[in-house]
C-alpha cells in the first residue's frame, strides 16, 4: 500500500512538473555568421556546434494530429508564394493544413491582414502560423497571437517589417539573403568572365537598408575581384511614369549602357517591372545577367522570351527546363542565370516543412542545416545555404532571425549550377555597411 501511494504522488509530481513547463523556443544560432551548407550539399560539419535548443512544447503531438497555417498573397499579387502553400496541402492534406489569404491592398487594410493571421490562432489544434510574404501588419499580429497562444511558433519569411520590430514577436524570421548574395553574386560573374558590374536603381529602394547594404557588399566585392562597379538609374514604377514608363527607359538603354560598358558587363535591378525588359535587350545586344533580385524562372523570363507557361504552372522543372531552352535558341547560354526554384514557392512550403519537423522534434527551429534541409524538399537538386543575420551597425546577431540562399543555375547546353552555396563568404562582409 505504501508503495502504491508513492507511486502516486510521484506521477502526481510529474504531471505537476509537466504543466510548469513554458513553451520557450530556441535562440540558439548556428555558431557562426558564416554560410553553413544543408548536410547533403557538403561534406564538412560546421565549424561549432549549436547548443541544443529549448523544447517546443510540454507534450509533443501523436504523428500528424496538429495543424499548421499559412498565409500568403491571392494568386494575383504572390503566385508563386500561394502555389508554395498548396503544395505543402497536397502533400499532408487539408486536415492538417489550413491556407489564408491577406488582402491585395494589405497597406490600406491593415486590420483585417492582422486579423486574417490572428483569426488562425483559434483552431486549437493549430501549432504554427507561416506567413509568406510577412507584409506590414504582420508583427502585430505575432504579437497578438502570442499573447492568445503562446504555444503556436510564429514564422514569417520575407518580412517587409524591420528585423527589430519583426524578430521581436516571431520565433523565427527567415529573409533572403542579401549579404551572403552580395558578395556571391559579384563572384559568380567574375567566374563567367565579366570585368563591369552595372547596379540598376532609384533612390526609394536605395533608401532601404538591405539594397543599400548590398551595395557596399557588392562594391567591396568587385575590388576584391579586380572589376569595376557602376551605377545606374531608371525610373520608380512607382511615381507618375509607371510599369510602362519604367520598363520604356530600360529597354532604350540597354542598349546605351551595353556600348558603354562592354558585352562582358553583368546587370541586376533591384525592381521586379526593370527586369523583363533588361533580359530581353541583354539577349538582344550582350552582356550578363546572373539572376535577379528575387530568383526564380519566372521572374523576367517568360515575358521576354515570349513563352506561354500555363501548361507547367507550378512544375518548375518543366518551367526551368522550357525558359533554358529558349535562353539557349536566343544565343544566350552561358550569360544568363537563375535560381531553378522560385524563392517564394520554396519559402511557403520550405518553412511549413521545417515548422512541422520543429514540432516533431525532428528539427531545431533556428539551425540553418535543418532549414536548409526542409526548402530542399521542395527543391530537388537545387542547394541551399544561409547565415544568422548580423546588424552591421552594432555587430550584434539577431539568433532568430536567418537569411537563406539558393544556388545560382546558369542557363546552357547544357547549363549548370555555381556551386554558390558551397562558398565560404569572407567574415569581414557580414559587417560591411
Amino acid at each position: 500500500m505504501k508503495k502504491k501511494l508513492t507511486s502516486v504522488l510521484l506521477a502526481c509530481a510529474l504531471i505537476l512538473t509537466t504543466a510548469a513547463c513554458g513553451s520557450a523556443q530556441s535562440t540558439t544560432g548556428s555558431g557562426s555568421d558564416t554560410p553553413v551548407a544543408a548536410p547533403e550539399e557538403t561534406a564538412e560539419a560546421p565549424a561549432e556546434s549549436p547548443a541544443e535548443p529549448a523544447e517546443v512544447a510540454p507534450e509533443e503531438p501523436s504523428g500528424d494530429s496538429f495543424h499548421i497555417g499559412i498565409v500568403t498573397g491571392s494568386f494575383s499579387q504572390s503566385e508563386d508564394d500561394r502555389r508554395g502553400a498548396e503544395a505543402f496541402q497536397a502533400k499532408y492534406g487539408e486536415d492538417m493544413v489550413t491556407l489564408a489569404i491577406y488582402p491585395d491592398n494589405f497597406t490600406e487594410e491593415l486590420d483585417t491582414t492582422v486579423q486574417t493571421i490572428v483569426n488562425l490562432a483559434d483552431d486549437p489544434d493549430m501549432k504554427a502560423i507561416i506567413v509568406n510574404q510577412a507584409v506590414d501588419g504582420t508583427a502585430e499580429a505575432f504579437r497578438q497571437v502570442r499573447e492568445k497562444r503562446p504555444d503556436i511558433l510564429c514564422i514569417a519569411g520575407e518580412a517587409y517589417e524591420d528585423f527589430s520590430d519583426i524578430s521581436p514577436v516571431s520565433d523565427l524570421v527567415v529573409n533572403c539573403d542579401f549579404v551572403n548574395r552580395g558578395y556571391l553574386i559579384i563572384r559568380t560573374a567574375q567566374e563567367l568572365g565579366c570585368d563591369t558590374f552595372v547596379h540598376i536603381s532609384f533612390p526609394r529602394h536605395l533608401s532601404y537598408e538591405t539594397v543599400a547594404r548590398r551595395v557596399a557588399i557588392m562594391k567591396a566585392a568587385c575590388e576584391e575581384f579586380g572589376m569595376k562597379f557602376e551605377m545606374e538609374t531608371a525610373p520608380d514604377p512607382t511615381t507618375d511614369v509607371g510599369v510602362p514608363g519604367a520598363q520604356s527607359y530600360i529597354t532604350q538603354h540597354v542598349p546605351e549602357w551595353v556600348d558603354k560598358y562592354g558585352k562582358n558587363s553583368a546587370y541586376f535591378c533591384t525592381n521586379d517591372a526593370h527586369t523583363e525588359p533588361l533580359i530581353k535587350k541583354l539577349l538582344e545586344c550582350g552582356g550578363y545577367f546572373i539572376e535577379a533580385d528575387l530568383p526564380s524562372p519566372l521572374m523576367g523570363y517568360p515575358g521576354a522570351l515570349d513563352l506561354d507557361l500555363t501548361a507547367e504552372a507550378g512544375d518548375f522543372e518543366k518551367i526551368t527546363a522550357r525558359v533554358e531552352q529558349a535562353v539557349v535558341d536566343k544565343g544566350g547560354a552561358g550569360r544568363f542565370g537563375t535560381w531553378t526554384y522560385s524563392y517564394g514557392y520554396a519559402v511557403s512550403a520550405g518553412l511549413a516543412e521545417h515548422a512541422r519537423n520543429v514540432i516533431l522534434g525532428e528539427s531545431k527551429l533556428n539551425d540553418v542545416n535543418d532549414l536548409a534541409k526542409a526548402y530542399s524538399v521542395f527543391s530537388s537538386g537545387a542547394g541551399w545555404n544561409g547565415s544568422v543575420y548580423t546588424d552591421a551597425e552594432t555587430g550584434k546577431r539577431s539568433d532568430n532571425t536567418i537569411l537563406i540562399y539558393q544556388d545560382t543555375y546558369i542557363m546552357g547546353d547544357p547549363g549548370h549550377y555555381m556551386g554558390a552555396t558551397k562558398i565560404e563568404v569572407p567574415e569581414e562582409y557580414f559587417t560591411i555597411n
